[in-house]
């Protein structure tokens, strides 16, 4: 796939969009103060969440997928469809590296998923299937997001989705890459439990 302008103004928007960042405008609306001054520093849901507003995460949960979502139909919809996932992988590189906070974001699992749910919604609700029954069974946030990001790559490889194969590989090296500590958290059994305080 040649670039040209249209294809270097989709991946601008897609990272732009990516780069709000919901969790901090959130709490900070809500009198929270700076959400990186508490747990994990971290800007996205589980963090909001050890603020103790269930409601506030979960907007922060949805918001954060949805920009990756919205990139992708966006791009389908209205500029050019072949573009689409570029658009996505750009919004989650905005989320993970945001223009707006001197490229210090969070890890990017919302996004991730969000993304692929409108790039192809049975890829997006395998990795989200896979995350569900991980964390019901090992009860760590971090553990469920690694093993889901791991199986929509995969899945692609097998059927043969080259076309959105790339774009995925490089998202999920990048959370792999962002949850280093959490990895070595959960080799060494220091990892929180979901619902541990």
């Amino acid at each position: 796939m040649a670039f040209d302008l249209v294809m270097g103004l989709t991946a601008l928007f897609g990272y732009l969009l990516g780069s709000i960042p919901f969790g901090l405008l959130l709490t900070k609306v809500a009198g929270l103060g700076d959400i990186r001054a508490i747990g994990s520093g971290n800007i996205g849901a589980t963090n909001v969440l050890r603020t103790g507003r269930k409601d506030l995460a979960l907007l922060t949960l949805l918001l954060d997928s949805g920009k990756g979502a919205i990139a992708v139909l966006v791009t389908f919809l209205y500029i050019q469809p072949d573009y689409a996932a570029l658009a996505g992988a750009a919004a989650f590189l905005g989320h993970c590296f945001p223009l707006y906070l001197n490229f210090k974001g969070g890890k990017g699992v919302a996004t991730f998923f969000g993304t692929l749910l409108a790039i192809d919604p049975l890829v997006g609700g395998i990795g989200i299937l896979t995350w569900l029954i991980s964390a019901a069974l090992f009860r760590i946030s971090s553990l469920a997001a690694l093993m889901a990001a791991l199986v929509p790559p995969v899945y692609c490889a097998v059927v043969g989705a080259q076309d959105i194969l790339p774009y995925i590989i490089v998202m999920t090296v990048l959370i792999f890459l962002r949850h280093r500590e959490n990895i070595k958290r959960i080799i060494g059994g220091t990892e929180p439990k979901i619902g541990k305080k």
